[in-house]
């Protein structure tokens, strides 16, 4: 399939058919990658591209809630700061975002609210910048 197919697939729900082009446009703004290569198959874009694609067709349902899972994960050091770019911009625009993620410098850059989990515990919660700030999580996590 296409970008543009694998991003219609999105919004099959009758509220986003209603919403599908306005939709799309939004997505294309946020990923003009995506535009750009719309008749392209998905399966030949880069990692990161593929990654944009998913977000792009999880928005496409109009969702009040989005979570990732690692969405960073095996990508270039530029494409990471461009993906946290758009999870910040996503929840910006109204979408709650959560959000699994090893890069926890980044992660607590942007976040609103946080857990530290160990061994499947809570063992911290707060702000991503009080989390940032916090002894055991810059000496354990940030090795600092």
């Amino acid at each position: 399939m296409t970008v543009e197919e694998n991003l219609i697939m999105g919004s099959l729900s009758p509220v986003a058919k209603v919403k599908r082009k306005e939709t799309l446009l939004w997505v294309y703004s946020l990923f003009p990658r995506l535009e750009e290569r719309r008749r392209q198959y998905a399966r030949t874009l880069s990692g990161g591209e593929q990654q944009m694609c998913a977000i792009g067709r999880g928005l496409m349902s109009i969702p009040k809630l989005l979570m990732f899972d690692e969405p960073s994960l095996g990508l270039a050091p530029v494409l990471v700061q461009e993906i946290f770019r758009m999870v910040e911009k996503i929840n910006q625009e109204g979408v709650t975002i959560l959000l699994v993620e090893q890069n926890v410098k980044h992660t607590l850059s942007i976040c609103h609210r946080a857990y530290v989990l160990e061994n499947g515990r809570i063992v911290l919660e707060g702000t991503g910048e009080q989390l940032l700030n916090d002894p055991h999580v810059r000496e354990a996590y940030l090795g600092i």
